[in-house]
């Protein structure tokens, strides 16, 4: 028989417009009047208003307020003492850092934590860890998956494009993640959970049926990009959502003079590891090309060098993790795919 599955998913899910400013009547809703409230740096007033007006009109008090600057697990640490003692829930409200410290606190405080993510570059505010630097070093922490997730589509709307489509290339990295998952069953027997693997392919074939950036665009990918952080939650593990593609960007993160956005390089990584693989390349290019993906690239070119240097080293970033990079040397394949692939030209110097 087998073994019965228990998760944790957010129970209040609101993605559309003016959702932020509405943030106080669902905390309210919930009973949740006192909040610990972590907001990126420098976040535009607008939204801060946004944000603050609605908790006022429920009468929502904000017993702990900080703004959030370096992502770091010795930061949410000090946190955790300076938590008032009646405090019933965390919000984090802006980026990815604000969103990491948030989430991490409140699961050492086991407190129910909301996330209101201001633009949709990675998948990372609903997913069940958080990415933190420990002694410098950066690290992926496990945690809950929030209670809550509000997302303003108006407000993801406004944000740069260029997070936008760092969001699109994280989310393209699904297809290729989900088939390492598969090899890595037909290699080593990994168990592989269908139901995970079937909603992270789903919810990205939605979004790729209609790749545009308006506020349906917005609505596709918040939807896509959260029920991927469930998906890992079911699976016990990343793998619906990382493989040897994100592998490549944590050796990029580690030995590149300068990382780049998480998703534009996962997304890139995932294009060139579809033909490793030999499937799906078509629908993966098709969403780059219809973004213009590409363009943003080109603005600003990868170092063809770092890139083969980080192909060398991904295999052994995860101990045991088996995809297509561990089935063969893969560098000349990758580097003859940078060099002659007609998509990637001007992408690397």
């Amino acid at each position: 028989m087998l073994a019965a599955t228990q998760i944790g998913i957010p129970t209040l899910v609101r993605i559309k417009p003016g959702a932020l400013a509405r943030t106080g009547l669902y905390l309210a809703r919930a009973a949740y009047r006192r909040i610990a409230l972590l907001s990126s740096e420098a976040m535009p007033p607008a939204i801060a208003a946004a944000m603050q007006e609605g908790l006022e009109k429920q009468g929502i008090e904000v017993v702990a307020r900080r703004e959030v600057r370096a992502a770091s697990f010795e930061e949410a640490a000090a946190l955790l003492p300076a938590l008032p003692g009646r405090c019933d829930a965390v919000v984090g409200l802006g980026g990815g850092r604000a969103l990491d410290i948030a989430k991490y606190l409140a699961f050492l405080a086991r407190l129910p934590f909301l996330a209101a993510p201001t633009s949709l570059s990675n998948d990372g505010f609903c997913s069940p860890s958080a990415s933190l630097t420990v002694g410098g070093r950066r690290r992926s922490l496990p945690c809950a998956v929030p209670f809550g997730v509000v997302v303003d589509t108006e407000v993801c709307l406004r944000a740069p494009e260029i997070l936008w489509l760092s969001g699109v290339g994280d989310l393209v990295a699904k297809v290729t993640a989900v088939h390492d998952w598969k090899l890595a069953f037909h290699a080593r027997g990994e168990p592989v959970n269908d139901f995970a693997a079937l909603l992270s392919d789903a919810t990205v074939f939605q979004f790729m049926a209609r790749p545009e950036r308006d506020l349906e665009g917005m609505r596709l990918l918040a939807t896509a990009l959260m029920l991927n952080g469930i998906a890992m939650e079911i699976a016990g593990s990343s793998r619906p959502a990382s493989g040897s593609e994100h592998l490549i960007s944590h050796a990029l993160d580690q030995t590149g003079r300068r990382p780049r956005l998480h998703g534009l390089q996962v997304g890139t990584a995932a294009y060139v590891v579809s033909r490793l693989q030999g499937r799906d390349t078509d629908p993966i290019a098709a969403v780059l090309d219809a973004t213009r993906f590409w363009d943003a690239i080109r603005a600003d070119p990868f170092s063809l060098d770092e890139w083969l240097a980080a192909v060398r080293v991904a295999p052994e970033i995860k101990h045991g993790v088996y995809t297509v990079l561990s089935s063969r040397d893969c560098v000349p394949e990758v580097e003859s795919i940078l060099r002659t692939d007609p998509r990637l030209h001007g992408c690397f110097a």
